[in-house]
């Protein structure tokens, strides 16, 4: 049986990157850098460490 466990979006703004993340742990979280790198180092780390933590 699958479950969504999270939404991910991520956008290109003028300036900056942004990535919006929802899910049932942590709730809605925006991310943004002008580099696509480190926006999406953040959401990987953030959902990393959310989805570890849920596991304990």
């Amino acid at each position: 049986m699958e479950e969504t466990l999270c939404n991910v979006e991520f956008l290109k703004g003028p300036k900056a990157f942004i990535a919006r993340v929802e899910s049932d742990l942590g709730g809605t979280r925006e991310y943004r850098s002008e580099s696509f790198e480190e926006v999406l180092e953040q959401v990987i780390l953030d959902l990393q460490e959310e989805f570890e933590s849920s596991t304990q």
